[in-house]
């Protein structure tokens, strides 16, 4: 199968639709995340260059290296989560005849699922950073996008929570009761902020709408 990010929209969605367990959530919560970051990329480039906001030019400037930079990661994690669900997949395919056999299977596994939960780990992380972005510009980007800026929120939030969830149902799998621990504590910091944020910047969209 081709990579994800070269396929066209029609074919993706084809397989995401497909009877094969992935794509799925993760890999769709890493574009979510992708797609917000392309909007406030956007809302960068109609507000640089802009009469009126002269002012804020070497700042906008800046969060556009951050949200293509954010782009080019979370377009990257797309394909990395349905890598990941595949290592799961072939651990649970390995012999398990001898005690060594099993051994060797069970120690795989747990790498394996510690790695599914990473993945998306690291999407919301980065999902968390649009919102930081998507929030200065509702308040300093192009008026004319603000709208845009309020989808960029709203695509990074869905990305974060659907990539929580993804993270959540590897949890399950793991014996590694400090490494749940840790993990699940920073989900928690992750949800919280994002809620805040992204309430936040549609308050702020809503008072210019």
């Amino acid at each position: 199968m081709p990579k994800l990010v070269k396929m066209n929209i029609k074919m993706f969605l084809d397989e995401l639709a497909s009877t094969s367990p992935a794509p799925g959530g993760g890999s769709v919560a890493a574009l979510s995340g992708a797609l917000g970051a392309a909007l406030s990329s956007m809302v960068c480039n109609l507000s640089i260059g802009k009469q009126g906001y002269e002012a804020v030019q070497d700042e906008i400037t800046e969060i556009l290296q951050r949200s293509e930079e954010l782009r080019k990661q979370l377009t990257e994690l797309i394909d990395k989560d349905t890598e990941a669900f595949n290592k799961v997949i072939e651990a649970l395919k390995m012999p398990k005849e001898t005690v060594d056999q099993k051994e060797y299977r069970q120690h795989t596994m747990q790498n394996a699922f510690k790695h599914a939960a990473d993945v998306p780990l690291e999407t919301a992380r980065k999902c968390m950073q649009i919102l930081d972005v998507a929030r200065i510009l509702a308040e300093k980007g192009n008026k004319n996008s603000i709208s845009d800026a309020a989808v960029s929120a709203l695509m990074a939030q869905t990305g974060l929570q659907a990539a929580m969830l993804n993270v959540r149902i590897n949890l399950c799998s793991i014996k590694d009761t400090e490494y749940i621990q840790k993990v699940t504590t920073e989900l928690g910091e992750l949800l919280r902020n994002a809620m805040e944020k992204s309430t936040e910047i549609l308050g702020i969209v809503e008072k210019s709408l």
